[in-house]
């Protein structure tokens, strides 16, 4: 028989003996099992989730543009504030001005510059009401910003961006819940009490940072004037000129140089304002996201420790149950390095269980992610493998002790042993 077969041989009666001792010992071996399987659960879960929201985060960041890059007036900052002046400085950055807004839109190296400001208000139609929709208020370029995908009516003009027209495009899921099968177009909505025409309904692509939610988009103005939107928060979205790679630097150095200089300040100053490309985006999100999975990781091989605790004390019961039967196989034979690979393959067995069945719930759960939430979350290949992976070797580890002691009996004791 070649060594190839012989192990083979070896495997296979390790995996039948750990399926007869779990057949034998339900519940001892359904704990040992439930342990690690808990633990590939949460690693499987939660890999299938991240990846989903980390592909969500980036569609909602390109949803703008590849190069488009943001000017706001605070940074994304994790600062304790006391409100002395040695802290915070940003608090006290002025804010981003329409009139800033106007002096960018000429740069050469930019193309668009489009205004932005988000509210929140009680929409109602005849007797359905929304008690808190939310509200992104645009300038008249909203649609070559960001492309929205209209389906019904239009977007606003520029003229009626300007003279701040009671106007508003509206998603689909607030023209579901407000007018259910009506046509929503030319019917008048109220927005706190405050009139409004949808003139347009757009097919929202929810992301995890968009959520799936009725939400609506008007001229900034309109919003200024009749809702009491503050201009003071106003943001800016900048699309550089041209698809050179260099492209949005050029229009950052430029957008930067305007609003130091409009500013007076001088080259040792900081600057009080705040400009954030996508990529500087999706680092802030990365690291603070990043935390949560570690967290979550490491209470999932808490589970895997469980587990493999269970491992050792089920294979140390079973030595002491077959003592017996290792001491027969001794006399016909059998080496230390057999016996001890019988029972690491046992142990092995239990835990591979233990994760397929964590493996198949983590993959119902990531289905029901992405039936029920607008995650696309989907399991990576690498996950499989690690939890698979993991499993096995938790076996393999805590099954060492309990198979040296299986290895280092003496046959003939073992034959003696009641």
């Amino acid at each position: 028989m070649s060594f190839l077969t012989t192990k083979a041989f070896a495997v296979s009666e390790g995996v039948r003996i750990a399926i007869d001792s779990v057949r034998a010992n339900k519940v001892r071996a359904g704990l040992t099992i439930l342990g690690i399987a808990v633990g590939v659960f949460v690693v499987v879960a939660i890999s299938a989730s991240v990846r989903g929201i980390n592909n969500s985060v980036a569609s909602d960041l390109a949803a703008a543009g590849p190069n488009t890059f943001f000017v706001q007036r605070f940074p994304i900052v994790f600062e304790a504030c006391d409100g002395s002046e040695n802290t915070c400085a940003w608090l006290r950055n002025p804010s981003i001005s329409v009139r800033e807004a106007q002096a960018l839109g000429q740069l050469s190296t930019v193309e668009q510059v489009g205004m932005r400001l988000n509210w929140s208000a009680a929409v109602k139609y005849r007797n359905t009401t929304l008690p808190s929709a939310a509200i992104e208020a645009y300038s008249g370029n909203w649609a070559q910003l960001t492309g929205p995908d209209i389906f019904q009516g239009r977007a606003f003009t520029e003229a009626e961006a300007q003279t701040g027209q009671r106007v508003v495009v509206i998603n689909k899921l607030m023209a579901e819940r407000l007018f259910g099968e009506l046509d929503p177009l030319g019917k008048t909505v109220m927005f706190n009490g405050s009139p409004f025409e949808v003139i347009g309904v757009y097919e929202d692509k929810a992301g995890f940072l968009s959520g799936d939610s009725p939400k609506s988009v008007m001229p900034v103005f309109a919003l200024v004037r009749h809702l009491g939107g503050r201009i003071n928060d106003l943001g800016l979205s900048v699309k550089p000129r041209g698809d050179a790679p260099n492209a949005r630097e050029l229009a950052i150095d430029d957008v930067t140089a305007t609003l130091r200089g409009s500013r007076g300040l001088r080259p040792r100053n900081l600057s009080n304002f705040a400009i954030l490309t996508q990529d500087k985006l999706f680092e802030t999100y990365n690291s603070i996201f990043g935390i949560f999975f570690l967290v979550t990781i490491a209470l999932s091989a808490v589970g895997l420790l469980v587990g493999g605790v269970g491992v050792v004390a089920i294979m140390m019961i079973s030595v002491t149950e077959r003592t017996r039967e290792i001491g027969v196989r001794k006399a016909l034979g059998a080496t230390k390095g057999n016996i001890m690979w019988q029972f690491l393959v046992e142990a092995a067995t239990l835990t591979v269980i233990g994760g397929s069945i964590g493996l198949f719930l983590g993959w119902l759960v990531t289905l029901a992610i992405r039936s029920f939430t607008p995650i696309a979350a989907s399991i990576p290949p690498m996950a499989v493998v690690a939890a698979l992976g993991a499993s096995c070797f938790t076996g393999i580890l805590f099954g060492l002790l309990p198979a040296a002691r299986a290895a280092r009996l003496d046959p003939v004791e073992a034959l003696r042993y009641e």
